[in-house]
């Protein structure tokens, strides 16, 4: 029983000597082994790797893929005119070396981050205070971009090696500072409601325009139209008044006749109308030569 557990530990013990001797490293990464605190071995190819068991040697793994640094802070740069404007920027750049990366930069890669923005930024200070405004927003931009580029890489390539690449510097935004914006977003909004106040002014001006020259049309045709239709109804009359004075003109009584019964209608135009007259009056003279004329005829 005792050899079976001696073995067993044995085998258990023999495990973990191999599981600390063997590491994996990544397609992303490079591995670093250290032995006694020094780099004995950098492994930039994948795959499974042996080492020494700790404490006599470590790995440790630093990435080698592109990185992405962006800017840290919003602190104003002063252009050629003096003038104080913010920039965002980025910068792509890879760890080449990590040897040499290692000494004179860091473990990891937060510490070449930082101190890349501190290069980043002082670059980019330095080129900006020769250039204006409208460089930065101009073509021109390309030129400082890659003017920043070949500082930084004067200073990670220099004396002592950082051992990394900066790939690209791209600017992203280029403003005023707030005090400043404000103030031209102000005169913007002045100048835009200023031109919006001259339209309307504008518009209303044509509106009143179209309108009194539609009056004026409305009027003309309105008057054209009346003056036609005061031609059109004389005409009417004139005829009608022919055609009653020769139906007339052949049958007296009956004309006097038809009279009266026009008369009548616009006397008695209610059932509540009441007229006062004297019977011997020739208003209802047809009404009694019809009465008469019927009694003749019984």
């Amino acid at each position: 029983m005792n050899r079976i557990g001696f073995i067993a530990t044995s085998v258990l013990v023999l495990l973990v000597l191999l599981s600390s001797t063997l590491f994996v490293v990544d397609q992303r990464q490079f591995g670093v082994v250290y032995a006694l605190g020094q780099i004995k071995q950098v492994i930039t190819e994948p795959g499974l790797n042996f080492k020494l068991p700790p404490p006599f040697q470590n790995v440790s793994y630093i990435d080698k893929r592109l990185l992405t640094l962006s800017s840290l802070d919003t602190e104003p740069m002063l252009t050629a005119e003096k003038q104080r404007v913010v920039i965002d920027w980025y910068v792509r750049w890879r760890i080449s070396d990590p040897q040499a990366y290692i000494r004179n930069v860091g473990l990891d890669e937060n510490a070449g981050a930082m101190q890349l923005n501190r290069v980043v930024r002082n670059a980019f200070q330095e080129n900006i205070n020769k250039r204006t405004v409208r460089d930065l927003i101009s073509v021109r931009r390309e030129a400082l971009m890659a003017d920043v580029q070949r500082e930084v890489l004067a200073v990670v390539k220099g004396a002592k090696p950082w051992g990394v690449d900066v790939v690209d510097v791209r600017i992203t935004r280029v403003d005023y500072v707030e005090a400043i914006t404000e103030s031209v977003y102000r005169r913007m909004e002045a100048e835009r409601k200023r031109v919006a106040n001259e339209l309307r002014s504008t518009g209303t001006a044509e509106g009143e325009k179209i309108r009194a020259d539609a009056d004026r049309q409305r009027e003309v045709i309105v008057a054209n139209a009346y003056r036609d239709a005061q031609k059109i109804k004389g005409e009417g009359d004139a005829q009608a008044a022919a055609t009653y004075s020769e139906a007339f003109g052949r049958d007296p009584q009956f004309a006097q006749f038809y009279r009266s019964l026009e008369a009548y209608k616009q006397s008695f135009n209610k059932k509540s109308d009441v007229m006062v007259l004297d019977p011997s009056s020739d208003f209802f003279r047809a009404m009694q030569s019809s009465g008469s004329g019927g009694a003749a005829r019984k």
